[in-house]
C-alpha cells in the first residue's frame, strides 16, 4: 500500500457487485461509507495524482469517467469504504477489506488484508491513523476475524508509518512479484496483527488515555 494507499486486486478484469448491505462507521472526525457514483468527480481529484496510485500499486485515473468506473467495477465490492470527512461527507481517499481468499496473500476464511490511501492535501493529518482503527475495530469485533494483515512496496515510507501507528508488525518480504497493474516487477513487506495483539494494545490504550 503505499505512501497511503489501497492495493486493488492484482487483476481488474471482474465487475464490482455488493455482496451485502453496506455498514457506515463515524469516528471523531471522519465517516467511512460505501462509495457511490456521485464521489467519482472527488475520486478524481485525488487519485489523477500521480504520487497517489504508482506506489500502490494502481495507474493514475485518467478522468472522472475513468473514476466512475473504478467506482462501479473496484470499489463497489463488499467491505470496500470511502474515507470522508464530517464536515462535508466529501471521499478524501479509501479504505477496505478483501477476505480470505479475495486477498492478494492466501489468507484463510477468518483473516483479511486491508488497504488505503488518501489525497494528498490530507497527508500528515492522521486521517488515515483513524479510518485504519476503525476498520481493524469493525474486522475484530463485528465480523470475527482472527487476524489481519497488511503490506507495503518497498520506498513507500508513509504507508510502512501508518502500519506501525496502528500496530501492525512485520511478517516476511516478498520479493519479485509481477505487479500487472503497473507492468513492474516490486518488493512487498507484509505485516500482520491478531485480534489478541490487537485486544491488548487496546486494553493498554484505554489504561492510558
Amino acid at each position: 500500500m503505499r505512501l497511503i494507499g489501497l492495493r486493488y486486486k492484482r487483476s481488474m478484469g471482474f465487475k464490482g457487485k455488493r455482496e451485502v448491505d453496506q455498514m457506515e462507521f463515524k469516528t471523531e472526525r471522519l465517516i467511512i461509507r460505501p462509495w457511490t457514483k456521485e464521489d467519482a468527480e472527488s475520486l478524481y481529484q485525488y487519485a489523477k495524482d500521480p504520487l497517489i496510485g504508482p506506489i500502490a500499486g494502481w495507474p493514475i485515473h485518467t478522468s472522472v469517467e475513468n473514476s466512475r468506473e473504478i467506482i462501479e467495477k473496484v470499489l463497489s465490492v463488499s467491505e470496500t469504504y470511502a474515507v470522508c470527512l464530517k464536515e462535508n461527507n466529501e471521499a478524501i481517499g479509501s479504505i477496505g477489506l478483501l477476505m480470505g481468499e479475495k486477498s492478494n496473500i492466501d489468507l484463510a476464511k477468518d483473516e483479511a488484508e486491508i488497504g488505503y490511501w488518501i489525497g494528498q492535501p490530507f497527508w500528515g493529518k492522521g486521517y488515515i491513523p483513524e479510518a485504519v482503527r476503525e476498520l481493524m475495530r469493525h474486522a475484530f469485533d463485528d465480523l470475527n476475524l482472527k487476524q489481519l494483515w497488511c503490506g507495503y512496496f518497498d520506498g513507500n515510507e508513509k504507508s510502512k508509518r501508518v502500519q506501525e501507528k496502528c500496530g501492525f508488525q512485520y511478517h516476511h518480504t516478498e520479493k519479485d512479484i509481477k505487479w500487472q497493474l503497473m507492468q513492474d516487477i516490486r518488493t512487498e513487506q507484509i505485516t500482520n496483527i491478531t485480534r489478541q495483539q490487537w485486544r491488548i494494545r487496546k486494553e493498554i490504550a484505554s489504561k492510558n488515555p
